[in-house]
Parts: C-alpha cells; structure tokens; sequence
C-alpha cells in the first residue's frame, strides 16, 4: 500500500526550536504509515547501499534503529560479516553517553527506559569517533544543503563534531525526507555530507562534489 506525500508545515516565521518541534512531529506522524512489514522489507534493500558507502573503510560507528526508524536490523551484521569494527551508542559512567563495540551473538540490552539496545562490554566515549572511517547516523530528516533534523537530544551533533574531515558521514533516511525547504540550524547544529536511501546515496551540498569523487 503506498503512503501519502510528506507535508511539511509553513515554519518561516516560526523559531527555531519551535521550527524544528514542528517538523518533527511532520515526519514522525508520516512514518507512522510504513508497516513493520515494509520496514523489515526496506531493512533487507538497505544493505547493499550501506556496504558501497561504507566501501573499504573498517571502523564504522552506526546506529542501532526502534520503531519506525531506517532499519539497521541487517545493515549492522552485514558490516561484522564484512570484518568491520562497529561502534554503537550506549550509556557510559554516570549515566554519560558513550560507545561500544557490536558483537553478533551477543544480546543488545535495554540500560535504560526509552533507549535503544546497547552493546555490553566497555564504554568509550565520543574521542573515540575521532578513528572513525565512516559513521551511519539516524536523522528525521536532511535538507538539501546537509541540515539535519534529529530527535531532538543533540547527542548525534556533539558525536559529529568528533570526527575527521576524511571519515564518510551519512544519515539513512527515507527518499521523500530530503527536503527541499530549510531546516533550521542554530549553533549546535552540524551538516551531514550524504543521505543514504534504500537504494541511493545522494550528496547534499555539504559533501561539495559526488560520492565516487568524494569517498
């Protein structure tokens, strides 16, 4: 069955925060439409496209995806397969937010109520993201100058702005999510390179040039 277009709400006199609140609720409610079967369909398309940005690149920080998110369901054990080292987000000393290594085989766990499962074992925090060659990240949306509209914590812009000018950034986000109108960005705010679809990779102006050239 297919969904309807996203709308997105008039936000040019709105600020930012509230912009952005705003959005959210936009695409949130337009996910809603996909079924879990289609999801699971979609988790399935997704690998490919994730193993040619990813390419040869070994440390891969990602993400591990809930509800209506961009599936990383398989992305992530097709990138163990290939003998990447994967980092996931999970909670550090205190309560702090951190990163671990994945391991297919052992069980994520849910630390705490709201959150998505998480590796066990040692938590590293954010300097780790500095050896990444790669990082996937979940956004709600990209606009086509590289803004991204996240969930709303900030954790993903502070990880962002560890990482080198050399690693590739992607967010995995659905086709009609790239939008065409502004998103606003206050000072905290990082721009994302490319948007990775199910069966695309496409530049945004903050990669400067195509893919194949860049990577």
């Amino acid at each position: 069955m297919s969904i309807s277009p996203l709308s997105i709400p008039d936000i040019a006199d709105v600020e930012v925060e509230e912009a952005k609140q705003v959005l959210r609720a936009a695409v949130r409610e337009h996910r809603k439409q996909r079924s879990k079967r289609k999801l699971a369909e979609l988790a399935e398309v997704w690998v490919p496209t994730v193993m040619d940005f990813v390419g040869e690149r070994e440390l891969v920080a990602c993400y591990v995806s809930t509800n209506a998110e961009p599936s990383t369901a398989f992305v992530l054990t097709a990138l163990h397969d290939a003998g990447k080292r994967v980092l996931l987000p999970k909670l550090g000393p205190g309560l702090s937010r951190a990163w671990g290594y994945f391991e297919p085989g052992t069980e994520l766990v849910n630390m705490a109520p709201g959150r998505p499962p998480e590796p066990e074992g040692e938590a590293f925090d954010n300097s780790i993201l500095a050896g990444v060659d790669a990082m996937i990240l979940p956004a709600l949306a990209l606009s086509r100058n590289g803004a991204r509209l996240g969930q709303g914590g900030g954790w993903y812009d502070r990880a962002l702005k560890q990482t080198t000018p050399q690693a590739a950034v992607g967010a995995m986000i659905f086709a009609d999510e790239l939008l065409d109108v502004s998103i606003p960005q206050d000072d905290m705010d990082v721009r994302v390179p490319y948007a990775i679809f199910p069966t695309e990779i496409v530049p945004t102006e903050a990669a400067g040039q195509t893919f194949p050239q860049h990577l």
